[in-house]
């Protein structure tokens, strides 16, 4: 997708303008979604509201914000994904930052919370509390979404990236979590100490040699840390299962892991050789295979 070198610099226009040639645009430049793309940036750079498309159309849009319209639909052209110019995404229905250092969180990354959640409620009910491990935390989606639906759980959520740790710190502050939860600077389990209820990850799990197939909005603005899982894709899912028995609580809840495509039967054998004897496979809302739950014996 690129901009087209005659197209015109918007003009201060109506809201209901500004989202026709918002959608015309994207729409001749082949983007995906150019409705939605036009409405998420027409509202969010013009402070207005979907109700107020609908009930204020001929809303008269000051002309800084045609001119944030304007440089956020060049950035979509140029390939960049919607989310990333808007610098936040929802997930889980909590709101999210994102940064350059942080993997944009998908909706399909939401099975892995809803995966997760009974090993936590479980938990909670046998002992009160609920001590969660996000390994590779990212923006802190998982971690957070986890925290929010209990209330009584703690979490720690360890990355490489500081710029990921201080996305996810900020988010923890904006959704009102920070006290129940912990960034932490750590290779996997390299700077971890003491032991947790429940180890949860979305670990990179793309094998090197895939990553240019990828679609361009995933393989030029995703952290590639945060892609790569090595030549076969399981390197992560090897240094996990090699390492969490040491951090597990005896007899705590166990470890989930989202996973890829056709890596399930490899995943668990993994954790299988290291003593996690049984697995539970969860599937995503387009039927794929997206999530290993290895419960604690």
């Amino acid at each position: 997708m690129n901009l087209p070198s005659h197209a015109a610099p918007l003009l201060p226009t109506t809201l209901a303008a500004l989202h026709r040639e918002a959608r015309r645009r994207l729409t001749e430049a082949g983007v995906d979604t150019p409705s939605l793309d036009a409405r998420l940036l027409v509202e969010h750079f013009s402070g207005t509201t979907k109700t107020q498309m609908i009930t204020e159309p001929e809303r008269i849009v000051a002309a800084a914000a045609v001119g944030a319209i304007d440089a956020a639909l060049k950035r979509r052209l140029a390939g960049e994904p919607v989310h990333r110019i808007l610098g936040f995404r929802e997930f889980y229905g909590l709101h999210l930052a994102l940064s350059s250092g942080t993997l944009e969180p998908r909706p399909d990354t939401e099975t892995l919370v809803e995966a997760t959640l009974p090993l936590v409620e479980a938990t909670v009910a046998r002992k009160g509390t609920c001590r969660i491990l996000d390994l590779g935390t990212g923006t802190g989606a998982i971690a957070l979404a986890l925290l929010s639906a209990a209330p009584a759980a703690v979490a720690t959520g360890a990355d490489i990236s500081d710029d990921a740790l201080a996305t996810a710190a900020r988010n923890a502050t904006g959704l009102g979590l920070s006290d129940r939860f912990t960034p932490l600077r750590s290779d996997w389990f390299s700077k971890i100490i003491g032991r947790y209820d429940v180890i949860v990850s979305n670990p990179p799990y793309i094998p090197t040699g895939d990553l240019e197939t990828l679609q361009p909005e995933v393989r030029d603005f995703d952290p590639r840390d945060a892609l790569d899982g090595g030549e076969d894709g399981l390197r992560a899912y090897r240094i996990i299962g090699n390492g969490a028995k040491a951090f597990l609580e005896p007899g705590g809840g166990g470890i989930a892991v989202e996973i890829g495509a056709a890596q399930a039967a490899d995943v668990a054998d993994i954790f299988q050789r290291m003593g996690f004897s049984s697995v539970e496979v969860h599937r995503d809302l387009g039927g794929r295979d997206r999530v290993l739950v290895f419960p604690c014996a």
